[in-house]
């Protein structure tokens, strides 16, 4: 999660320093509040990026854990009956 939080600061911090640059600028009002909705739309889509990275990420661990899950009850299951058989053979 560190590298989300260093990068989720990087993006914070880049933001705030565009935007500042942007209003103390020498430009006509008109011009300023284009470039800051230009910029908000940039900022958008890499907001969107870097939380659809997140997900994915998230994503792929959970597919992960419940493989990991699904054969370890398998492997749990085979034994069980192994143990089962074995049991039921020597009494027979």
């Amino acid at each position: 999660m560190s590298s989300s939080k260093a990068l989720l600061g990087f993006v914070a911090g880049a933001a705030v320093g565009a935007l500042a640059g942007i209003l103390f600028a020498p430009d006509k009002g008109s011009n300023t509040r284009s470039k800051i909705a230009h910029k908000a739309g940039d900022w958008k889509e890499a907001a969107k990026t870097s939380i659809n990275g997140i997900i994915d990420s998230v994503k792929d661990v959970y597919t992960g854990a419940k493989d990991e899950a699904e054969d370890l009850g398998d492997r749990a299951k085979a034994k069980m009956s192994s143990a089962k058989n074995e049991v039921k053979n020597s009494f027979s």
